[in-house]
């Protein structure tokens, strides 16, 4: 069997180096002539599966080690007889997690607590979902905007209208696919006339998908009033990022909200099982056993810590955000414009391993009954015995 891979696929030799030859290659240069004579390929987001890439190759299957797909031609991978799979939520918890890095931040530099803020969700799906049920457990009046559910739920009142949402709502997180048309397209779904409705001192966050914004109205709407907050890990035109937009932006980051290694991994693992599946072999590899472990295993907190620098601290022990936000900016900013994708793809390709809140265990003694609450509902793993 001869496998394709994206070469930034974790435990890729690992798990699938015993079935064959394995090929890996930059995801965003595979080309027809490398699938040609290939039985699978195995990709991530920046590479296109067009009918251009694989119409006169020998693929049976194709695998995305990723949650999303619109980077995929499924219907003509179907209309070939080429099995498909990808990655279902893979990455919902480490982009729940970014999210909450960067409110963290926010919070402590603006000045408010998460709890007295109302935060609206677009797109209730694998992360608008999980980011919903975090919020209630941390005690956030949360509301949500999703359509699909709201017609398949019969909605009942839990979903509000996009305009309902940005009238309600301090903290405004995008987390929706990016769909061109149909009844409920997504794409610039907020442009100008959204922009100008949001009240003074909203939280803008898109962790899903860049041309949800309209990112010129974004440019000429940051220009006119200094009073939104944006924070932004996905842009239009990737890896083509606006380097004016980027110095108006409050947080920017090269599109690796999902990319803890965590989240990588569980892609790794869903698409292994299939491509096992589908060729009637044996999935012997176990990825538990083979996942590095974190470098920061454990932080004790004693009674006498605040509510507000003991979750910081861990939160931050584990995940900076403003490492990667001025990471992106000494690299892009300044960067020629015949370098910027190349330097963005790069600042995805060598990301550096980022585990998730689950991997750190936190020991509470003598701490309000409060305080553990919340890191349970953080999914921090609490630990009573020194």
């Amino acid at each position: 069997m001869k496998i394709v891979a994206d070469e930034n696929i974790p435990l890729l030799m690992e798990c699938f180096g015993a079935m064959g030859e394995v090929v890996a290659l930059p995801g965003r240069n595979i080309s027809p002539e490398d699938v040609q004579d290939a039985d699978a390929l195995l990709v991530r987001s920046v590479t296109k599966v067009s009918r251009q890439l694989v119409e006169n190759s020998s693929l049976k299957f194709v695998g995305t080690a990723t949650a999303g797909f619109d980077h995929i031609d499924r219907e003509y991978l179907a209309c070939r007889g080429i099995a498909f799979s990808h990655a279902p939520g893979c990455n919902a918890t480490a982009v729940v997690e970014y999210v909450l890095a960067a409110l963290d931040i926010l919070a402590e530099r603006d000045g408010f607590e998460l709890r007295d803020r109302t935060v609206g969700i677009i797109g209730k799906g694998q992360v608008g979902g999980r980011l919903y049920q975090m919020m209630a457990r941390l005690g956030v009046e949360v509301c949500a905007c999703d359509p699909w559910l709201a017609l398949a739920e019969g909605n009942s009142g839990r979903y509000v209208s996009v305009d309902q949402l940005i009238a309600c709502s301090d903290v405004i997180c995008l987390h929706t696919p990016l769909i061109m048309d149909g009844p409920y397209p997504t794409h610039y779904l907020i442009g100008e006339q959204q922009l100008k409705a949001m009240k003074p001192g909203t939280v803008l966050i898109n962790a899903g998908r860049g041309p949800v914004i309209d990112n010129a109205a974004l440019k000429q709407c940051l220009g006119e009033r200094d009073d939104l907050t944006v924070v932004l890990d996905v842009w239009e035109h990737e890896p083509d990022a606006d380097p004016e937009l980027m110095a108006q932006v409050d947080i920017a980051t090269p599109h690796i909200a999902g990319y803890s290694l965590d989240g990588k991994i569980r892609g790794t693992e869903m698409i292994y099982k299939a491509l096992c599946q589908h060729f009637g072999l044996p999935a012997r590899v176990r990825l538990p056993a083979i996942t590095p472990l974190p470098v920061l295993k454990q932080m004790k907190f004693s009674e006498g810590m605040t509510f507000s620098t003991t979750c910081s601290r861990a939160i931050r022990s584990v995940y900076d955000i403003r490492r990667d936000d001025a990471t992106m900016r000494k690299g892009l900013i300044r960067a020629e414009e015949s370098q910027r994708k190349l330097t963005f793809d790069l600042l995805r390709k060598d990301y550096p391993e980022r585990r998730e809140f689950s991997t750190l265990r936190v020991e509470l003694k003598d701490c309000a009954p409060e305080l553990v609450h919340i890191f349970q509902a953080l999914q921090f793993r609490i630990g009573d015995e020194f």
